[in-house]
C-alpha cells in the first residue's frame, strides 16, 4: 500500500518524496491543486472516500500523514 501511495505522490510532485518538513502545503512543496488531484487519485486507486472534512493541511503534511491517512480510512 504504501507503495502505491508514494508512486501516485511521485506522479504529481516529486519533491514531496524527499520532503522531511513539518508542512508541505506552507513551505510551497504542493499547493490546493496538487491535493485535489491526489485526493482523487487515492480514492481511485484505494476505493476510498476521502470526505472534505479530511482534505486538511495536517492529513498532508508529509507523506507520512498522507500514508496514514490512507490506511486509516482503508481500515474503516
Amino acid at each position: 500500500m504504501e507503495e502505491k501511495i508514494l508512486a501516485i505522490l511521485e506522479e504529481h510532485c516529486e519533491e514531496a518524496l524527499q520532503y522531511t518538513g513539518d508542512n508541505m502545503m506552507e513551505d510551497g512543496v504542493i499547493d490546493s491543486f496538487t491535493v485535489i488531484n491526489l485526493v482523487s487519485d487515492l480514492e481511485d486507486e484505494f476505493d476510498i472516500e476521502i470526505d472534505a472534512k479530511y482534505v486538511v493541511a495536517e492529513n498532508f503534511k508529509n507523506k507520512e500523514a498522507i500514508i496514514a491517512l490512507v490506511r486509516r480510512l482503508v481500515e474503516e
